[in-house]
Parts: C-alpha cells; structure tokens; sequence
C-alpha cells in the first residue's frame, strides 16, 4: 500500500466515525428539564388593633398597653401588623373606631377600657370573623372574651409602704370611676397599710374619669389640704405624684413606672404588665386555637402584677415584706382578702380565715373599715 493510499483510507475512516457519531447524537432524546418549583404565597401578616381610652403618652395605664403592643410586634415579626387609635372615649365613639378597625381588615382588636364593653359587644355581633378582646369588662360573646389584671395585689403592696411610711396616719386617694375595679384597689390599699399600721385611715376623691390632669392634680391638692401626707391613685397619668412632689409629699406611680414624673415623692409603682397575655393571645389567634367566651385574671403569679422601684429611704424590713407578699401571691400561699373582714359601717363580710373568691372580688361596692365616706351610688 502506497504512503498516498494510506493518508487517504486513514481520512476516510475518520470522517466516517465522526459522521456515525453525529448520527447517534442526533437520534438520542433529551430529557426534559424539570420546571422550577413555585414559590408558596407568602401568608398575609395577621393585622391587629388596639383602642386606647387616653394617650400613649400619659406615662400610666395606655402607656402600659402600649408597650405590650411593641412587646407583641418584637416577639413576632412580619407575622403581625399591628394598629392602635388613642383618645377613644367610652361613647358611641368607641363602637365607630370598633367598625373602623373591621373595615381595616383588623382580624384581631383589643379594647383596652372598662367603658367599651357595650360597644365592642355590639361590633362582635355583627363581625363574627373577627376576634374580639376587652380589658377589665364581664361580659363576653363566641368571639369575643376578657382580660384583667389583679391590680388590687399592686394596690396592696403600695399600702404596706404608705402605712410604714406615713407620719400623719392620713392616706389619699385619687379615684377615677366607682366601679369595683377601683372601689376594691382602694380597699386593698387601705388593707395592705392596716397589716402594718392599725391607725391609718384613708380619704378618698373622685375625679370621675381615667384620664384628666387637672382633675386629678386638683384631687391630690384637696387630699394634702385634709392632712394625707401619702397619696394613691387609680388615674391613669402621672398628676398625683407630680402633686406630691411639689408640696413635698409622698405616692406612687400607678399602672407603669413613674419615678421619673416625681423622684423625691416616688415611694414605689403599682406596675401591670400586659405583655404575656397579649403575646399568648396573638400566638393562639395565628395557630387557629384562639376561643372566644371565656375571661382571664391575671396577677403576681403569671407575671402580670408588681411593686417596682421602691425608695431608697423605705425600711429594709418593709422591702423584705413586699417581697414575702409577692412570693406568696406567687405560690397562692397568701390572700390579700381574708376575714375577719369588716365594712366601714361595722357589718362583717368575711368571717374569720374566710378567703373571698373572685365572685365576690369581682362584686365589691363597700368602703372597708378605715375608709371614710361612701362608694358613689351607695345609700
């Protein structure tokens, strides 16, 4: 075979392989690619509202509220949008922003006022897709229920300090609305000042709202003027303690911390902490295990109730004895009301080691001995 006749069968042959190569190639079938998964829709962020009755601003009871809005926004993130509307009167201006906030989209709404009970009953009715929550009320609906928080206790751990550190044996307190919401704080403070103090006697001034400086300023000057040298309050902004403070006497921050609103006076704050209940509260409502009809009471056992910031200058065996109270609140080893128990009209209503039940707590219309006058609306 000549070196010509080489070169060209060796071509031959490649060109023939490549071409066989080709021909398979193109006979062979793609497999399809798969198509990319779709994205699941992002679920909607569940949309809640508050309504407040005063300002978040006045350092007290919306103040407290609010913070457990911010509490419940960091706890849960994008899963969540919340709203609020301050200043809502206890009128049929709360049923307006009640429909307000449906129309919103709101799937879960808080009333956070004794007066919006009515109202938000009346918006329930007809919004039963809608989750329904009111503060400090009795009455409750399928989606709609209730939430309290045992201020009394604080109540009661703030006149164990008054009646420590009372020279006059005069208290005085500033009270919004005759519901028995606040005709028991009073009496629990009055209480809790008696345990240590047998000689201490309360007066009492109405200012018949939650929320009005004035007013409340006006109550405090009237209480230091009959001979109180140690003022409390069931008002929602710092006015008392500001009173005190400029006259020279002594109180107590209500609902949340008011040591800054008067230092000097400042012996200690009643605070509520509603964060664990509205957290819990949401994270039902997002799981779909959210009930209606039904009502809660928290206090110093589920963390929703303390004494915070006492002064420097109260005795350390007073400090050790809000402490004992707090643990025994705690552990349900200590009650606050528990006979013998008498009213300022001398007719026993607890009998001896009697212990009142939350019927009764939930009912009291009476002053306790040591409180002077009449609860408004008594014969």
């Amino acid at each position: 075979m000549t070196d010509l006749y080489k070169r060209t069968w060796f071509r031959a042959a490649a060109i023939g392989i490549v071409a066989a190569a080709v021909m398979v190639g193109c006979g062979k079938k793609e497999e399809p690619k798969p198509a990319p998964a779709a994205e699941a829709p992002k679920a909607e962020p569940l949309k809640i509202a508050f309504a407040y009755v005063g300002p978040v601003g006045d350092g007290g009871w919306t103040f407290a509220h609010d913070n457990a809005r911010k509490a419940v926004e960091a706890e849960f993130g994008d899963k969540i949008k919340t709203s609020f509307t301050e200043n809502v009167s206890e009128s049929a201006d709360a049923e307006r922003n009640f429909r307000d906030m449906v129309s919103q989209g709101n799937k879960l709404i808080f009333g956070t006022t004794f007066g919006y009970m009515e109202p938000m009953l009346k918006v329930a009715a007809d919004s039963k897709d809608v989750k329904f929550e009111h503060a400090t009320g009795y009455k409750q609906a399928d989606n709609m229920r209730t939430y309290d928080s045992r201020t009394y206790e604080g109540a009661y751990m703030a006149g164990v300090i008054a009646g420590k550190m009372t020279k006059s044996n005069t208290l005085g307190v500033v009270a919004s609305i005759p519901i028995p919401e606040v005709v028991r704080n009073i009496n629990s403070f009055t209480l809790g000042a008696q345990s240590v103090n047998p000689k201490v006697k309360t007066k009492v001034v109405w200012v018949n709202e939650w929320f009005n400086p004035p007013k409340e300023t006006e109550a405090a000057t009237s209480l230091i003027n009959s001979g109180a040298d140690i003022l409390f309050q069931n008002t929602d902004s710092p006015a008392v303690l500001k009173t005190a403070e400029a006259k020279g006497k002594r109180a107590f921050g209500w609902d949340s911390d008011m040591t800054a609103y008067g230092p000097k006076a400042h012996l200690g704050s009643a605070v509520i902490n509603w964060a664990p209940y509205y957290i819990q509260t949401t994270r039902e409502a997002l799981e779909g295990k959210w009930v209606g009809g039904t009502g809660v009471w928290w206090g110093v056992k589920e963390g929703a109730i303390d004494m915070v910031s006492i002064a420097e200058d109260v005795p350390a065996e007073t400090k050790a004895k809000v402490d004992e109270i707090k643990a025994g609140l705690k552990d349900g080893s200590f009650a606050i009301w528990k006979g013998p128990l008498i009213d300022n009209t001398g007719k026993t209503l607890l009998k001896k080691d009697e212990v009142a039940d939350d019927k009764f707590l939930s009912g009291v219309n009476f002053y306790v001995k040591g409180v002077e006058g009449k609860v408004p609306g008594n014969k």
